[in-house]
């Protein structure tokens, strides 16, 4: 499977927000590296990819108790 890299507008705005959906994004099979941009209006979640899909990553941050939509660049 190829490696991708996919953006989303999150509701992620702190550090406190980032701390909470660590241990989900980082226990997400197919998650090699993920960042938040908390200082950009859309709190952009970049995540680098190496099998999960888009849809796998919008559910893991909803179980997280955070909003997410894709981010059309």
């Amino acid at each position: 499977m190829e490696n991708k890299e996919y953006q989303f507008k999150t509701n992620i705005n702190c550090g406190g927000c980032v701390a909470k959906v660590t241990p989900f994004l980082n226990e997400a099979e197919g998650v090699c590296h993920w960042e938040v941009d908390t200082t950009n209006n859309d709190k952009v979640l970049t995540v680098k990819s190496k099998g999960i899909t888009e849809e796998q990553v919008i559910e893991t941050v909803q179980k997280a108790g955070f909003k997410i939509e894709p981010l059309n660049v």
